[in-house]
């Protein structure tokens, strides 16, 4: 069931999160995270992505958004499920002691849809928005990166190597970032 945010100026800059089912922690394991990567440098250079900011956690990924074609919902949407289709295969052919838990809670969420085919990888609720001030876009920018910081898992942001903060720190991190 999605909330009461939504993507009314498709053509806006936005601060959303893309959620894990269950908050299960998938990005601890690099197969993951790089799909995450390769997917957001295809829809950068083949659907007019701009990334302006980004992190992935555990079970969870913050990013700034915004789209040149002026449609952003439909890039999102493609991404999501691209990325869902290639998780669930990587789970299924890769030495995963978690698979058979994870594909049955994937499983299990996508039968509660009628969306869905066979299995539910990210939450549909994106909780997007519109960043419409300098003073917002800082604080979302600010709050991405500050997430590992946060959960301890560094103590400078851009020590986390799978987040933008690098790149605004003046290093070269893992995606090119649109800055704002």
């Amino acid at each position: 069931m999605t909330g009461g945010y939504k993507i009314d100026n498709q053509s806006g800059v936005y601060f959303l999160t893309f959620q894990i089912i269950k908050w299960i922690d998938l990005f601890t394991r690099l197969d993951y995270r790089d799909i995450i990567i390769d997917s957001f440098q295809f829809c950068q250079k083949n659907k007019e992505l701009n990334i302006h900011a980004y992190v992935i956690m555990s079970n969870h990924i913050h990013v700034v958004l915004s789209a040149e074609n002026n449609n952003l919902s439909d890039t999102i949407r493609d991404f999501k499920t691209y990325t869902s289709k290639t998780i669930i295969k990587t789970i299924k052919s890769i030495e995963e002691s978690r698979s058979d838990w994870m594909l049955n809670l994937f499983e299990f969420e996508a039968k509660k849809q009628k969306r869905n085919d066979a299995y539910q990888v990210w939450t549909h609720d994106n909780h997007p928005e519109e960043l419409i001030s300098n003073h917002f876009i800082d604080q979302k920018i600010d709050y991405i990166h500050q997430n590992p910081v946060v959960a301890g898992i560094v103590d400078e942001a851009e020590d986390y190597i799978y987040s933008s903060a690098r790149n605004y720190a003046g290093e070269k991190g893992l995606i090119e970032i649109d800055f704002l």
